[in-house]
């Protein structure tokens, strides 16, 4: 039985973290910051994680994981 395959460009973007969690960056902060607030901006930063009902897909496309 042949190894299944991670997504590319999920390895890419995704960090699992110890827990089981799933790191993510943040989105709306790459350009056109000029019509963004200060404050808009300032919690824009740093990483989240992924929610739990996207679990799923996450397991799908990062196997093998742990997740």
């Amino acid at each position: 039985m042949p190894k299944m395959k991670t997504k590319s460009g999920a390895k890419k973007r995704f960090r699992v973290r110890p827990g089981g969690t799933v790191k993510r960056g943040q989105a709306f902060k790459r350009h056109i910051l000029t019509k963004k607030t200060t404050k808009n901006k300032r919690h824009l930063r740093g990483a989240v994680g992924v929610h739990e009902t996207n679990m799923g897909h996450m397991s799908q496309m990062l196997p093998g994981q742990g997740i």
